[in-house]
C-alpha cells in the first residue's frame, strides 16, 4: 500500500483520510480536501483492488491488517503523529488505528462507519454475488445506500460518475474487502480506544445509520457525536464543505479533549444540545 498525496504544504500537521468500499480515495474525498488543505498536508490511501492500490494478486484481507498497512504506508512518507479521517470501512480502519497504535492518532474523525457495520452474512453474501457476476450487480444497491435524496436531485451529473467508477473496482478486491467486514466488530473494545474521536452520521444512511456512530462515540473514551442533515453514507461526497469543517475542528480541539461523550445534531459550528456520558 502506498499514500496518495491530496493536497496540502508540506510542513503542515498531517491528514490522512481513508475511502469507503466501492470508492477511491480522490474521487470521494477531492472536493473536501480543498478545504482541508488549508491547515494540513492531507493524505490518502485506496482500498485493495480501487482507485491506485491495485494488487497482482488479491489475497486475504482482514481490518486490522488494513490499519497495519496504513500505518506503514504513513511511517515511511511522513513519520510521526497524524490526524485520520475515515468513511465506512475507512471508518472502521480508523477506530482499529486508534485502538491500535494510540500514540500516533492525535484524533480520528470517524464517517459513517461503526465498531461493527452489517452482518458476516449479508457481507458475504455481497463476495459471493461479485465475485460471480461483477461490481456490476451492486450499483442499483449502492445507489440506494449511497445517497441523501437531495444529493441524487441536486448533482445527479456527480453521482453518476461515482457510480460508473464502481465498474472499475477490481472484484476481488471487493470481494476481500466485503470478507474482511465480515470479520470485523470491535464493540466490545470501544472502551480501550483513547484518541478522541468525532464520530459523523448521515440522517439518512441505512447502511451506518446514527444510533451505530452513537454506539461508537458513547463507547469510546472520549467521543461526540455529530448527525449530518442531508447526508447518507457518503458525507465527504454529499458534503464536502461541511464535514470539512467537522474534522478540522476536531482536529483542532483534539488535544484539549476532556474525555467526555457529546450529541451535537445541528451540524459545524453549532453549540447543540449536548448530553455528556460519564465513562466510570
Amino acid at each position: 500500500m502506498s499514500l496518495v498525496r491530496l493536497g496540502g504544504a508540506a510542513g503542515r500537521p498531517v491528514m490522512v483520510v481513508g475511502p469507503s468500499l466501492g470508492t477511491s480515495v480522490v474521487e470521494l474525498w477531492s472536493a473536501s480536501v480543498s478545504w482541508l488543505a488549508e491547515d494540513f498536508q492531507v493524505f490518502g490511501w485506496d482500498l485493495p483492488g480501487h482507485g491506485q492500490h491495485r494488487p497482482t494478486q488479491p489475497s486475504a484481507i482482514t481490518i486490522s491488517s488494513l490499519a497495519a498497512d496504513v500505518r506503514g504506508a504513513v511511517e515511511r512518507v511522513v513519520p510521526g503523529p497524524f490526524h485520520y479521517a475515515g468513511v465506512s470501512v475507512g471508518g472502521a480502519v480508523g477506530l482499529q488505528l486508534a485502538l491500535d497504535a494510540p500514540s500516533l492518532v492525535v484524533s480520528a474523525s470517524l464517517v459513517c462507519t461503526g465498531a461493527r457495520i452489517g452482518t458476516p452474512g449479508g457481507w458475504l453474501e455481497r463476495a459471493d454475488l461479485v465475485r460471480a457476476h461483477g461490481t456490476r450487480a451492486v450499483v442499483a444497491g449502492s445507489r440506494d445506500r449511497w445517497f441523501a435524496p437531495s444529493t441524487s436531485l441536486t448533482g445527479p451529473d456527480r453521482v453518476e460518475r461515482l457510480l460508473a467508477s464502481l465498474l472499475d473496482v477490481d472484484e476481488e478486491g471487493y470481494a476481500a474487502v466485503c470478507e474482511a467486514l465480515a470479520g470485523f466488530d470491535l464493540r466490545d473494545r470501544l472502551a480501550e480506544v483513547a484518541p478522541p474521536v468525532l464520530a459523523v452520521a448521515g440522517e439518512h444512511d441505512v447502511a451506518t445509520p446514527p444510533d451505530t456512530l452513537a454506539e461508537v462515540a458513547r463507547g469510546v473514551r472520549s467521543g461526540r457525536l455529530v448527525v449530518m442533515p442531508d447526508v447518507a453514507h457518503l458525507a465527504p461526497f454529499e458534503a464536502p464543505r461541511r464535514l470539512a469543517d467537522l474534522v478540522r475542528q476536531h482536529a483542532r480541539t483534539a488535544v484539549g479533549a476532556t474525555g467526555s461523550s457529546s450529541v451535537d445534531h445541528r451540524g459545524p459550528g453549532a453549540q447543540g444540545l449536548q448530553a455528556a456520558v460519564s465513562h466510570g
